[in-house]
């Protein structure tokens, strides 16, 4: 796409504020104190796309509340990445139907990935008559205008047009965490891994401006934000639509070049767009966080080429040898799928082999979920369940003791850490992260949290270190 057909234009998202000024004075006319929740599920680009609909909300003149079951209008933000989300979600949904009847004036909308596929959109629409509003993520930055569409027309509303995505900056945001902020760099996915419905219902990619992603990052720190995470389906592509030369690693110098005492994280990181300069980049670069979410999914090739992953085996662990090498520090983990149509035992193995020889920090593990409308579920599927989940385990008790080890290994050392709230340990009060993203749970005062601190690590085990602060 043209980069103009890409960018919502400054007329159209004044013609959204136009309808947000509709909806308030429409309450205020009625006298009324409507409420609102937006209930996300999923990943954190889907938690970021919650808190811009946050904002919208508010500005429209709602008061924001968590629970769905209380709001006058109650937002479902959705995931269909893992059927276990989706099923959830349908059964928040039903939940929501009693609700809607002791208020018949309540609006309820589905948003979010879901939402755009066209099966889900279907199923709403014939066995969800209660539901007012669904609309897809493109569709996000026009929420002002759709519900304004439900009051005006008492009708139900369905936006899940097929298209490549736009890019909407100067949309307002509500940010429940003050330590820490999510901050989408781009939008969408060109990948089309055999198993992922990402590409089909986030559309192409498309990058925002540096200049406003640098903007956003210079107002956080400002606010005192001390973690920044940059998001993207594959933050490694990013730059790849703006011809200007501008890649990832660029814009994390860019990024880094603002004062202040923070950490920059970013994900999702694909290997097949990793590179030696961005290694290179984040070992220069001081807010950088040495930490790297590089999934790796199998390791078996002949897998890995059914996924479409678009690299092997040996091309990743040369990665890792590079990052390392770069970065001894580095904090490493990665994302695994068992049990992919057609894995044998055998190449299970070999993904449980890669564990052992990289040693990660951890792993975000998953047994295959088939998603409709992906290559990867049409494909046969011999293998029974029990047998992927004895692989599972497998891979589980291999990674759960490389864990420990590593966790073991900071018992008796001093870490900087950022306390980012409260625990609920009782007997250490305090969490917190140190930069290669651990989680800490810590003995200390509570006027540290938002504030970097000197932890002793005192204790571990396979998911956190134990401590207390040096005050």
């Amino acid at each position: 796409m043209d980069r103009k057909e890409v960018l919502v234009s400054g007329a159209d998202i004044a013609r959204q504020r136009e309808f947000t000024a509709k909806i308030k004075a429409m309450f205020q006319a009625r006298g009324a104190h409507p409420t609102a929740c937006v209930d996300t599920f999923g990943c954190q680009q889907n938690v970021a796309d919650g808190q811009r609909l946050m904002g919208m909300l508010e500005e429209m003149g709602f008061t924001l509340v968590s629970s769905p079951e209380e709001a006058d209008t109650a937002i479902l933000n959705t995931c269909a990445v893992r059927e276990h989300a989706e099923d959830r979600v349908f059964g928040n949904l039903g939940a929501l139907s009693h609700a809607k009847r002791a208020n018949p004036e309540m609006v309820i909308a589905l948003c979010g990935c879901m939402a755009q596929e066209p099966r889900v959109s279907a199923r709403i629409k014939k066995s969800y008559p209660y539901v007012n509003l669904v609309f897809g993520p493109q569709a996000l930055w026009k929420l002002p205008e759709l519900l304004w569409q439900v009051y005006e027309s008492r009708r139900r509303v369905f936006s899940v047009e097929d298209e490549p995505g736009r890019l909407a900056e100067g949309l307002p945001v509500v940010r429940d965490d003050s330590v820490r902020a999510w901050v989408s760099v781009m939008y969408g996915c060109n990948n089309f891994c055999s198993y992922c419905i990402v590409p089909y219902v986030r559309g192409r990619e498309r990058s925002r401006d540096a200049s406003c992603v640098v903007e956003e990052v210079r107002g956080l720190v400002a606010s005192g934000c001390r973690e920044i995470t940059l998001l993207g389906q594959n933050v490694n592509s990013y730059g790849n639509d703006l011809q200007n030369g501008c890649d990832f690693s660029d814009l994390l110098e860019e990024i880094d070049r603002i004062p202040g005492d923070y950490w920059i994280r970013f994900m999702s990181s694909h290997p097949k767009d990793a590179t030696p300069k961005l290694f290179s980049t984040m070992a220069r670069c001081s807010h950088v966080a040495k930490q790297l979410h590089l999934p790796f999914q199998s390791g078996n090739d002949r897998v890995l080429a059914a996924m479409n992953r678009r690299y092997t085996r040996e091309r990743y662990l040369e990665l890792i040898r590079c990052a390392r090498a770069a970065m001894p520090e580095l904090v490493l983990t990665s994302d695994v799928i068992i049990g992919f149509p057609g894995e044998t035992e055998a190449e299970a193995m070999d993904t449980v082999s890669l564990v052992r020889e990289v040693g990660f920090d951890a792993l975000f593990t998953f047994l295959y979920s088939p998603r409709p409308g992906t290559r990867a579920a049409e494909l046969p599927d011999p293998a029974s369940r029990e047998d992927k989940q004895r692989w599972f385990d497998t891979l589980l008790a291999v990674q759960n003791e490389f864990s420990a080890r590593k966790h073991a290994a900071y018992v008796g050392s001093t870490v900087r850490v950022l306390v980012d709230g409260k625990s609920d340990d009782p007997d250490y009060p305090l969490s917190a992260r140190t930069e290669g993203n651990r989680l800490v749970r810590l003995r200390g005062g509570e006027k540290l949290i938002g504030s970097f601190a000197s932890a002793r690590i005192s204790g571990s085990n396979t998911w956190a270190l134990y401590g207390e602060t040096e005050e």
